[in-house]
């Protein structure tokens, strides 16, 4: 004999929703993925309680809607929408006032703030809180119900039903999603630990821990910029997703930016909208098509030194405390990279100047020494010599006089003895005078001092090139006028330009010619730059040569 509860057409709908709500409650159940199980609910709810548009509000940090899962607008009323709510209205009812909600035409609440351009009309609406564990996790939301004008209290009775299997199933979900975060954290934390260690280059280490910041805060993109060496600027070392290649390299002021409030105040800044942001000189900014950002500083023995920013193309995710707290961990991360190489550097140094030092003092206790009495013996033999014998052998002591002091230069600084006491600037608008007053070239000098600074390191290999390049000029090009330039290149790196007004020649011809080229493209190699020349006969010769900074 039939159930009498299943033998009306009543009774037949109501036994179909128990049964879909317990098939509801085990699908939910068995479901890990957080963005699948957010889908199912919403999905499941409008089916049940026959609505034509259901979505979910997941509540942040903030009390505010973070993410809005929908049913029912296509993609493009979507985006023709704009930005999805964050917690106005009739919608934000439910937020303050944890209970369902049922209203027949939503315009007749006075709660109500109306709909935005491109919003498809809506008048009945039922809503859930979606709680687990004396926490809510978001609210069910549900409009125009099907063939009736409004939702009735069966429906009600089952959304509130449907809407605590989904805070289980969404609790559920986010120990799952922790935890598997946890794992990627731990396994990224060890993979740049284990780059580190290994002695990879810094930037590799940057581009890896950029790379699983975004990746573990489910950003579109990350960059990480470290300050200059005058602390008025900063270079972004490593991008990677979305605008990687058009943020990679980008030079940008301290002044002005969010990465300099955020050293600035020691603290993430976390921004809904970058596009909107008035601190305009940031690079995200400026792209204009990025929406949730957020931007961590970086330190290291007390000092903040960059920073670590990830991002979302507009109107992305925004991100959670506990999206912060990992982008923070892998802030630690880089910082603990360049220390890394800093003191590998710091190292590497120690051990090229006890070599320099094992090579000064030989040079010193040898051959200078041996120079020093072959000029004693000219020397005397100058006393005794003819006028004229005794006038070239004295040229000669002066030529080892001058061999001697070149020698005790080097000695002393392994440096050319020009930058002796000298800051780069300065020593290359010494030796471009020094060239002028020798050769007769008038030459122009264009240095920028802030270019100077940050090549402090180089300075040694820089001269020498330059010496090269205007030995050329002097011995080659018959030149009337010479410039030499250092300045900022497009890139974001140093360039160094040695141009003149000479009969030029013809590159592919002066290969292997002994005019110093080769010379010149090993050293711009060995600093990791780029030599580039371009001449013509009679058109004059440029010499270009890029450096990272």
């Amino acid at each position: 004999m039939a159930d009498p509860e299943t033998r009306s057409p009543q009774g037949a709908e109501h036994a179909s929703r128990k049964d879909a709500l317990l098939q509801a409650g085990m699908v939910l159940s068995s479901e890990l993925s957080l963005a699948a199980v957010l889908r199912r609910i919403v999905q499941t709810a409008t089916e049940i309680c026959g609505a034509r548009y259901g979505a979910l509000g997941v509540l942040g940090a903030d009390g505010r809607i973070a993410e809005f899962v929908t049913i029912g607008v296509d993609e493009e009323t979507r985006r023709a929408i704009g930005h999805y709510p964050t917690g106005g209205g009739v919608l934000g009812a439910l937020i303050e006032d944890a209970r369902p909600l049922r209203l027949t035409n939503i315009a007749d609440d006075p709660r109500s703030v109306g709909f935005p351009p491109h919003h498809p009309p809506m008048r009945s609406f039922l809503g859930a809180p979606v709680k687990a564990l004396g926490r809510v996790y978001g609210n069910i939301y549900l409009a125009e119900k099907q063939g009736a004008a409004e939702f009735t209290e069966q429906d009600e009775e089952d959304l509130v039903v449907l809407a605590t299997q989904a805070g289980v199933a969404v609790a559920n979900a986010h120990l799952y999603e922790e935890t598997r975060r946890r794992e990627r954290w731990l396994d990224a934390v060890g993979e740049i630990s284990t780059a580190i260690l290994a002695g990879s280059d810094s930037s590799e280490v940057l581009t890896l821990a950029a790379a699983r910041a975004r990746e573990l805060a489910g950003a579109d993109l990350a960059t990480i910029a470290v300050r200059a060496t005058d602390g008025s600027w900063f270079v972004n070392q490593a991008a990677t997703g979305d605008l990687a290649d058009e943020l990679l390299g980008l030079r940008f002021p301290v002044d002005g930016s969010i990465s300099g409030d955020a050293i600035r105040k020691r603290e993430p800044q976390v921004l809904a909208d970058a596009s909107a942001d008035e601190r305009v000189d940031q690079p995200v900014v400026r792209l204009g098509s990025v929406g949730p950002a957020v931007v961590v500083p970086m330190t290291a023995q007390g000092e903040a030194f960059g920073t670590l920013t990830v991002a979302n193309r507009a109107p992305g995710r925004t991100f959670t405390d506990e999206d912060i707290r990992v982008v923070a961990s892998f802030a630690d991360q880089a910082s603990i990279a360049l220390e890394y190489g800093r003191a590998q550097e710091q190292l590497k140094r120690l051990v090229v100047m006890e070599d320099r030092e094992r090579i000064a003092k030989e040079l010193h206790d040898g051959v200078i020494q041996s120079l020093f009495a072959v000029g004693m013996g000219l020397q005397g033999t100058a006393m005794i010599a003819e006028d004229e014998i005794s006038a070239r052998i004295e040229g000669a002591v002066n030529e080892l006089d001058r061999v001697i002091r070149d020698l005790r230069n080097y000695i002393f600084g392994l440096r050319p003895g020009i930058l002796a006491d000298r800051q780069l600037g300065e020593a290359l608008r010494e030796l471009a005078e020094d060239f002028a007053q020798k050769s007769g070239v008038t030459v122009a000098v264009d240095i920028d001092d802030r270019v100077a600074a940050e090549l402090g390191s180089k300075a040694a290999d820089i001269v020498q090139m330059t010496r090269e390049a205007l030995s050329n000029v002097g011995r080659h090009a018959d030149a009337v006028t010479c410039r030499v330039q250092l300045r900022f290149s497009a890139t974001g790196g140093a360039m160094l330009e040695i141009d003149d007004d000479g009969r030029g020649f013809d590159p592919a011809a002066a290969r292997g010619s002994g005019n110093g080229l080769g010379n010149l493209e090993h050293r711009a190699e060995s600093l990791g730059g780029t030599l580039a020349m371009k001449s013509e006969p009679g058109e004059g010769t440029t010499v270009c040569v890029t450096l990272p900074l």
